[in-house]
């Protein structure tokens, strides 16, 4: 008996493996340019290339899709233009303080602190140093000043313009300042 369903497993295996080889039909291949793709040489003069410029630089005067562009430039004049004549577009009802502070946790509380003191997790750990507490009397900041430094950025402090968008940024300006009016008291 037991010699039986070993007969019966091996050829049940056999018929399975011999069905499903088939020499005589042929392979088709479906969307072979899905994994076959074709090779262009780099900025060649193709058809994908036609015009031979290197780059391919985007259209004068055009704006990337959800980008706004901000007009005040990246300059010291910039700067103090920025500081005294640009207010947060939000309006009281419009700033989300919870909002604002889970932005601020992710971008700038590493570095200036969860109270905005300056003393970030990197502060603590010596990795940044000199990152001034907001309440500091030489520092007068506005929320154009704020708006500024965060689309562009100063000393070591790089841009997060592509981080945050527009709206975002204005959050994270307004919790800024709230910050700072909490040092102060």
């Amino acid at each position: 008996m037991k010699a039986l369903i070993k007969i019966t497993i091996i050829a049940l295996v056999l018929v399975s493996v011999v069905s499903c080889n088939k020499d005589s039909s042929r392979n088709y291949q479906y969307m072979p340019n899905m994994y076959e793709s074709v090779g262009y040489e780099t900025y060649s003069e193709t058809e994908a290339f036609r015009n031979g410029v290197e780059a391919q630089l985007p259209a004068e005067g055009s704006v990337a899709r959800g980008h706004i562009p901000f007009d005040i430039d990246d300059t010291l004049e910039g700067y103090n233009l920025a500081k005294t004549t640009l207010t947060n577009k939000l309006d009281s009802t419009q700033i989300d303080s919870a909002r604002g502070k889970e932005l601020y946790d992710i971008y700038c509380g590493i570095c200036h602190g969860p109270k905005g003191d300056g003393q970030g997790n990197l502060v603590k750990r010596e990795k940044i140093l000199g990152i001034p507490s907001y309440a500091d009397v030489g520092r007068a900041i506005t929320a154009g000043s704020i708006y500024h430094t965060i689309y562009y950025g100063k000393n070591a402090m790089g841009s997060y313009a592509n981080q945050l968008n527009e709206e975002e940024r204005w959050q994270v300006t307004a919790y800024v300042l709230e910050l700072k009016a909490n040092l102060e008291k």
